[in-house]
């Protein structure tokens, strides 16, 4: 079941009360409701065992206005063509407020890789890029991963794309393995977006954020390495749940110990000199910085009322949903919505297609740098939109930001 805050009209009514505050231009709104194209695709896979087993997969194209279309492929058992065409708008207003020259994509294929053998994977993943090849390319449309795709699959996808279009086209697709041309500081970029963005708002705000407290749900690529940086600006991580459990710790846990332990073990649960806690503990324990870098839908009306922390920074796509939305506000919660905080992937995937562009390619500490330079103008951007306009939270600024740009290119290239 597609979870509600995914649903295609909550983006719409997102993006319809920025457009209202700013009395946007209603071509430009019509312009936006829907997406350019959805590609269904049926997808063969030969099993291990010769059967054949047909998969569902998905490729939705928002809107192109700013440039080539963007975004993940996901693989998952609950993949659908609401969901991908939610992410694909979604990724259509973050590639805008963040000043990047892409539109947004999202695909998804309906199953669960871990009942796939390697074999059946790599079928899959070579099947579905010839189902979707015809409207993806460098210019056209750039692929990346998402939620159980990883640089691996990349690899099969870029391979199988350079065997139909018979030479190797190295941008089709980014976060791929670095020898094959990905780029240094991918893995990190989305934590180190989120540190970024929060030291920003201190900054803005006149908060220290030495010994500020942290709880950081999900501890997979975003929250491990979004707990790390902010541990490194002087941040107390006090709470860490996964999917199995979660560990709690007052006086501090070392981010970096706590990512050998979940590597060692399978999950942060039991790592010493902590207590375990619930996942809705965290969501609602008193600290300073609460970050939900795991699944959507996770603070709701049930449980904003609890929620003790004084910031939230979404991590995760969609972890707040409307109704908690309006309940933080009015309990004066400041929250740094995901279309800002988690837009250091796709701002380092840009650098990656850059780098293919070109052929040649940067050292970590350039793509650091660069990331930086991005994810300060945006908050910048957005934190303006806020202070400018009254009544309005940093989430509908952030839409403010990415609709006045959106509207600009296409008064530019003669579409309003």
């Amino acid at each position: 079941m597609s979870q509600p805050y995914r649903h295609y009209e909550v983006v719409s009514q997102l993006v319809e009360k920025a457009a209202h505050a700013i009395s946007l231009d209603p071509k430009v709104m019509e312009l936006l409701k829907e997406p350019m194209r959805t590609l269904t695709v049926s997808i063969p896979v030969t099993m291990d065992d010769g059967s054949i087993r047909v998969f569902r997969g998905f490729r939705c194209q928002h809107n192109n206005v700013l440039g080539p279309f963007k975004g993940g492929i996901r693989f998952h058992p609950e993949a659908d063509e609401d969901e991908v065409k939610t992410l694909a708008a979604l990724m259509t207003y973050k590639c805008a407020v963040v000043g990047l020259p892409y539109g947004g994509a999202k695909g998804g294929v309906l199953c669960d890789p871990r009942e796939l053998s390697e074999g059946e994977l790599e079928r899959l993943s070579r099947g579905f890029i010839r189902a979707i090849a015809p409207i993806i390319g460098p210019d056209q449309d750039i692929p990346a991963p998402d939620v159980n795709t990883n640089p691996k699959i990349m690899g099969w996808f870029v391979d199988e794309y350079a065997v139909l279009q018979g030479r190797y086209q190295r941008g089709v697709v980014t976060g791929k393995p670095i020898i094959i041309g990905g780029s240094q500081g991918r893995d990190g970029a989305t934590g180190r977006g989120i540190m970024y963005v929060i030291r920003e708002a201190a900054a803005a705000f006149g908060v220290n954020l030495k010994g500020a407290t942290v709880a950081v749900q999900g501890f997979g690529n975003v929250g491990s390495y979004a707990a790390k940086f902010l541990y490194d600006l002087g941040c107390k991580i006090i709470a860490v749940a996964d999917i199995f459990g979660g560990v709690y710790c007052r006086d501090g846990i070392d981010p970096y110990r706590l990512k050998e332990h979940e590597m060692g073990t399978g999950s942060v649960k039991d790592f010493p000199g902590t207590a375990p806690i619930s996942n809705e503990e965290l969501l609602t324990m008193e600290c300073d910085i609460l970050i939900p870098a795991a699944l959507g839908n996770q603070l709701t009306r049930e449980n904003a009322d609890k929620v003790k922390a004084k910031w939230i920074v979404e991590g995760a796509n969609g972890p707040t949903t409307p109704e908690a939305d309006e309940i933080l506000k009015e309990k004066g919660v400041l929250v740094i919505p995901d279309i800002l905080a988690n837009a250091g992937g796709v701002t380092v995937s840009y650098f990656e297609w850059v780098q293919n562009n070109y052929n040649y390619y940067w050292s970590a500490e350039e793509v650091d740098r660069r990331l930086e330079r991005v994810m300060v103008e945006a908050f910048r951007a957005v934190k303006d939109a806020y202070t400018e306009r009254d009544g309005v939270d940093l989430r509908v600024a952030a839409y403010i930001v990415a609709l006045e740009r959106l509207a600009a290119a296409m008064k530019a290239r003669g579409w309003v």
